[in-house]
């Protein structure tokens, strides 16, 4: 079974982008030999992912540090444009931080002594709304700490300016009202100015933070001798003559050989946002990424020992009946979502709901990124139940979306359906007349070409094989979200319980077209 995506090339070299899939404003420390990524995760839950590296190439998913999104009341249903933006993650004093700005509340942080947990309580900074992009800074030397933040318009009508205040050495408070230390409206040609990344270097006082907006901004760089400043600036990395576009928002990271990276991420569309590795190098005590300031889709690896060309994994056998760390939920998940049991396999109850006819309203739907540009991803499906308009199955969910699987009919009676709602559209409609499910069990397949271009199959076990259903699907992305792949099962709205589904060998593989997706 051939992964998806893997960045490591095996001769020493890599291409971009170094993770394929929807690891939106990511952030990147190191602590000794080892690197360690976390990432926007806005409404899904559990939130902050958290991804290991030796050599900023080859990544594994290790967990989350956030389990539930507060409130509670608030994240009870799908949020996708809300929750953890932008988060910063920093070591100091032998504990991991993680600081990040919820748009409707304010300035949060947690810490753990350890990457994979117990994480602290999320504790809540800086209260306001519109208050994101938060960055902590712990100088070593004087044992000050200070804390940068950007500004959400849409909650409090600012934009284009970074704050900064000084804070307490334990990160729990801020010890003045902030500080404008960029107003990007006084720069020529700078909008959008956010994702400020905070450090010390060679004397001065460093952010690095994006501008020019998502698909079409570069990366910047600002100096002070003083954390108040006056700041320069320069653009530092963008599009150029290259076809990566917007390409921003990230973090620096010195390796333990004394190397200079900076990671970062390029929007696309349905995929969301991609994470690319450039080389970095300070030139006249100012940074040079990438090639000469533009990205590099291909380039020699980081000096680290070799490792096993790797990703993020997106394939489950779900073993004892427990999904991998690489799904989350569209919003809180409650108790009874899950059936456990001892074998191989998910078994999803089939919740009731008013929300059955629109996926997009519904929290129960478990979901993990888009792996790759071009992939195939399958899952066999069996529905438990004869409860009439249950129904279970594998969309590809955004602002619109698609989804086969089964559903019983008024008779209790399973049939293979294939549906879809476009984004206008308020109730998914029938891609395909559905058909017979002998036995309730169906095994589905989606296959994704460039352009996010899905096409659905089938296979009933009636010896024909995969049969195709309807036509080519375009996915699309939400606001701030790639698409997604998700499993869900539903039943209408009742009080008796309503049985389950079962989900089984979920395998995403290179497409089998054309083996490895491009780098374009």
């Amino acid at each position: 079974m051939t992964m998806p995506w893997t960045a490591d090339l095996g001769d020493g070299t890599y291409r971009n982008p170094v993770l394929n899939a929807d690891w939106s404003d990511p952030d990147v420390v190191r602590v000794g030999d080892d690197h360690y990524l976390t990432a926007s995760s806005f409404g899904r839950v559990p939130g902050l992912p958290l991804l290991h590296s030796r050599d900023l190439v080859n990544w594994t998913l290790v967990g989350h540090a956030l389990d539930r999104l507060k409130p509670g009341a608030d994240f009870a249903v799908p949020r996708h444009d809300c929750g953890v933006w932008a988060p910063s993650l920093r070591h100091h004093a032998g504990r991991f931080w993680i600081f990040w700005g919820d748009p409707d509340h304010g300035i949060q942080q947690i810490n753990a002594e350890d990457i994979r947990g117990p994480w602290s309580t999320p504790h809540l900074v800086k209260a306001g709304k519109g208050l994101i992009d938060a960055c902590p800074l712990w100088d070593e030397e004087t044992g000050e700490a200070y804390l940068v933040h950007a500004w959400a318009k849409s909650r409090s009508g600012v934009k284009n300016r970074l704050t900064g205040h000084r804070m307490s050495p334990d990160g729990r408070e801020l010890l003045d009202e902030g500080t404008i230390l960029v107003d990007a409206d006084t720069i020529p040609g700078w909008f959008t100015l956010e994702g400020p990344k905070l450090y010390r270097h060679d004397g001065y006082f460093w952010i690095f933070a994006p501008a020019g907006g998502v698909e079409t901004g570069w990366q910047g760089a600002f100096r002070s001798r003083t954390f108040d400043g006056p700041y320069e600036q320069r653009v530092v990395l963008a599009q150029g003559s290259t076809e990566v576009n917007g390409p921003h928002q990230g973090g620096w990271v010195r390796t333990a050989a004394g190397e200079d990276w900076f990671l970062h991420f390029q929007s696309r569309g349905a995929y969301g946002r991609v994470v690319h590795l450039q080389p970095m190098r300070w030139e006249g005590g100012w940074p040079v990424i990438g090639d000469e300031g533009e990205p590099v889709l291909t380039h020699r690896r980081p000096e680290a020992p070799q490792q096993t060309p790797e990703a993020p994994a997106s394939s489950d056998d779900f073993p004892g009946g427990r999904y991998g760390p690489q799904w989350q939920w569209t919003a809180n998940p409650r108790p009874g979502w899950t059936a456990g049991h001892d074998g191989d396999g998910l078994r999803l109850s089939c919740v009731r709901t008013a929300y059955a006819h629109d996926l997009r309203a519904l929290p129960s739907v478990l979901v993990q990124r888009l792996p790759a540009e071009e992939f195939t991803v399958e899952v066999g499906i069996t529905l438990d139940t004869g409860e009439p308009g249950a129904k279970a199955g594998l969309a590809v969910l955004g602002d619109a979306f698609s989804w086969i699987g089964l559903e019983n009919g008024a008779d209790g009676t399973a049939r293979l359906v294939h549906r879809y709602a476009e984004s206008v559209a308020e109730h998914e409609r029938d891609a395909e007349h559905p058909r017979p499910a002998p036995g309730a069990a169906v095994r589905v397949r989606i296959e994704v070409t460039r352009g996010a271009r899905c096409r659905f199959s089938a296979d009933t076990g009636d010896g024909a094989g995969f049969q195709e259903s309807g036509q080519v699907f375009a996915a699309t992305p939400w606001r701030w979200v790639g698409a997604l792949l998700g499993l869900f099962a539903t039943a209408p709205a009742g009080d008796a319980p309503s049985g389950t589904a079962g989900f089984t060998a979920f395998r995403t593989t290179a497409h089998r077209t054309t083996g490895r997706p491009s780098t374009t």
